[in-house]
C-alpha cells in the first residue's frame, strides 16, 4: 500500500459527506480528483470513481433507509432507464479518445454548475406546476413518514421529463462518471418541489444503483485490458473507500443542518473551477 495517499482517506470522507448531503456523485469530485491530481489514465480515474461513489452511496442509503426517508416508487421510475444507459455510456468510454473524455468531463461540470448556480423564483415554478404547464402524465400524490414522524406530502410531478433525464445523466454517469445526481436534484427540488430530504434520499439511491451498474462495466473492460494496472488501482481506492463509508453516513446531517441554496450555490462555484482545470489540463496536452 502506497501510504503517501493517506490524505485521500479524510478528503474522501469529506467528499462522501457533500455529495451525500446534496443529492449529486461523488464521482463528480473524485474523477477530477484522480484525472488531474494523481494522472491516471481517464477510463482508469473514472472507473475507480464509480467504485468509490458507490461504497459511499451505499452508505449514504443505508442513512437514509434507517430515516425513512426515500421514495422507492420515485427511485424505481428513474434507475429503470438510468442503469442501462449507464452501462451504454461505459461501453462507449471504453473506446472514446482520453482527451474527448478530459473535455467532456470539464464541459459537463461546467453546463451542471450553471445549474445549480442559477437563481430559480420557487413561486414561479409552483405557479407552473399547478397550472399543468409542462405536465405529460398525471402526478402522483405521495406520503412519506420518517422515522422522527415528520410527514412530507407531495406529487411525483412530471414522470416522463423525469426519465428522460435519467436516462441522459445514466449516460453521462457511464461516459464522464458524472451528470444523473445533479439531473435528479433539478427534477425532484426544481421542477416538481419535493421535499429536498426526500429528493436527496431518492438522488443518492438512484445514483448507487446506476453507478453500480457502471462501475462493474468499467471494471470488465479495465481487467481485459492488456495494460491494466490494478495495483495502482487499489492503492487509490485503498483510502477512498473506507473514507466514503464514513462520510456516507453523515450526508444526512448535512441535508438537515445547512441551508439548501447555500449548500448548492456553494457546490456550483466549487464546480465552475473543477471544469476550468480539467479543459485546461485537457487541451494542453
Amino acid at each position: 500500500m502506497d501510504l503517501s495517499l493517506w490524505w485521500l482517506f479524510p478528503v474522501s470522507i469529506l467528499i462522501a459527506a457533500i455529495a451525500n448531503g446534496a443529492g449529486i456523485g461523488g464521482a463528480t469530485f473524485f474523477s477530477p480528483l484522480f484525472v488531474i491530481v494523481l494522472g491516471l489514465d481517464p477510463v482508469v480515474g473514472i472507473g475507480a470513481a464509480l467504485a468509490t461513489e458507490v461504497f459511499g452511496f451505499a452508505s449514504g442509503v443505508a442513512a437514509h433507509a434507517r430515516a425513512k426517508t426515500i421514495d422507492w416508487l420515485a427511485v424505481g421510475r428513474l434507475a429503470t432507464v438510468s442503469v442501462p444507459l449507464a452501462i451504454v455510456g461505459s461501453v462507449l468510454a471504453g473506446i472514446a479518445p482520453a482527451t474527448a473524455l478530459k473535455l467532456l468531463l470539464g464541459f459537463g461540470l461546467l453546463a451542471i454548475a450553471v445549474t445549480f448556480i442559477r437563481h430559480h423564483d420557487p413561486a414561479v415554478e409552483d405557479a407552473a406546476i399547478a397550472q399543468g404547464i409542462g405536465v405529460v402524465a398525471p402526478s402522483i400524490r405521495r406520503r412519506i413518514v420518517t422515522t422522527d414522524h415528520t410527514v412530507y406530502d407531495y406529487e411525483l410531478c412530471r414522470m416522463q421529463e423525469g426519465r428522460i433525464g435519467a436516462a441522459i445523466g445514466g449516460l453521462l454517469v457511464g461516459l464522464i462518471s458524472t451528470g444523473l445526481g445533479e439531473a435528479n436534484s433539478y427534477m425532484l427540488v426544481k421542477r416538481c418541489r419535493i421535499p429536498s430530504r426526500v429528493a436527496v434520499a431518492v438522488s443518492v439511491t438512484t445514483v448507487a444503483l446506476t453507478a453500480l451498474a457502471a462501475s462493474v462495466t468499467h471494471l470488465i473492460d479495465f481487467v481485459n485490458s492488456p495494460n491494466a494496472d490494478l495495483g495502482a488501482v487499489v492503492a487509490v481506492v485503498a483510502f477512498t473507500i473506507p473514507g466514503v463509508v464514513i462520510g456516507g453516513q453523515l450526508g444526512p446531517l448535512v441535508t438537515g443542518r445547512v441551508p439548501e441554496r447555500t449548500l448548492i450555490r456553494s457546490i456550483g462555484w466549487l464546480f465552475i473551477a473543477v471544469a476550468a482545470l480539467t479543459i485546461v489540463e485537457a487541451l494542453a496536452r
